[in-house]
């Protein structure tokens, strides 16, 4: 047997997964020096050359690609051995590695200090990205549940709506929509957005709105965080569709104004997912269920 670690397994994955070693240690809340140290070790248990240098970041070499994968899939057979070993323990102690898309990042804290009051000795790992990226966790294994806002369709998964999710189109309280009443959609199409980034569920939904109403989308400007969209919003820069779970604040205030458009909020829902084989362990299902009886009210509440 090869003398190598756990740590150093986790190491390199998130290393791979940033593609930087500054950036793997500020999420694992590590020194760039000890990420660097796990790394030159774990080379020199298997005597190979796993990353290398590419400019300012680094790449994977072949062997690094293969050895990802296979640290990957051996990290989700040890989560899997964790769930099993914690049904033979209290339920109210264990780990639940949790993955939640971007929008969610609005209220799920809420939902875990509420769940932590029930549950005080569960250890939960939140991971936040979009989508894409939160697709990419589930499908390697890597998240025990996800929350998102559409159920996946690609995954062989188990998806249960706990909450409601409206979205809508928002504009700054000044721009000439706002005070109009009963729009067509059709009129949006006259008006540039302020978008999310590819991969993101939100953008994905706002394409299939508006290809389903035959509006053509003209974008103003991407990018990569509704804090930010919605700062471009009230300086005026464009329209923006957004959850409006993600703006109660902004509304309140009057600081944006919510469109009156036809067929409008899109009413969605929240999911809580997992793979269908997955084993969950009693905490995961605890929180699960926890989701799914006080979630949609809890949020109600809060958003």
């Amino acid at each position: 047997m090869r003398n190598y670690t756990l740590k150093q397994i986790q190491t390199f994955i998130e290393v791979a997964r940033q593609r930087s070693v500054s950036k793997a240690a500020e999420r694992l809340f590590v020194t760039q020096p000890a990420v660097s140290m796990q790394l030159r070790q774990l080379e020199e248990a298997f005597g190979i050359a796993l990353v290398e240098a590419a400019g300012r970041n680094i790449r994977l070499t072949v062997a690094g690609e293969e050895f990802l994968a296979h640290a990957i899939a051996a990290v989700g057979k040890l989560n899997d051995l964790e769930a099993v070993m914690a049904e033979h323990v209290d339920m109210r102690k264990g780990r639940i590695n949790l993955a939640v898309v971007s929008t969610a990042k609005y209220f799920v804290p809420m939902l875990l200090v509420r769940f932590k009051q029930l549950y005080s000795g569960v250890d939960i790992t939140l991971s936040i990205d979009n989508r894409e990226n939160i697709l990419g966790m589930l499908s390697r294994n890597e998240a025990d549940l996800v929350i998102m806002g559409r159920a996946p369709d690609t995954l062989d998964c188990t998806a249960t709506a706990f909450a409601t999710n409206p979205l809508g189109i928002v504009a700054a309280p000044g721009h000439v929509l706002s005070r109009r009443k009963h729009l067509p959609f059709a009129a949006l199409g006259e008006h540039g957005f302020v978008v999310r980034e590819p991969g993101s569920g939100t953008r994905a939904a706002m394409e299939r709105l508006f290809a389903q109403n035959e509006v053509k989308l003209t974008v103003a400007m991407e990018m990569p965080s509704n804090e930010t969209i919605k700062q471009a919003v009230m300086a005026g820069m464009g329209l923006s569709f957004l959850s409006l779970r993600t703006v109660r604040h902004e509304l309140a205030s009057g600081h944006i104004a919510l469109l009156d458009v036809s067929g409008m909020p899109l009413m969605g829902n929240w999911y809580i997912t997992h793979l269908r084989q997955k084993h969950l362990a009693p905490t995961a299902q605890a929180f699960k269920a926890f989701l799914i009886e006080q979630g949609g009210p809890l949020i109600e509440a809060w958003a």
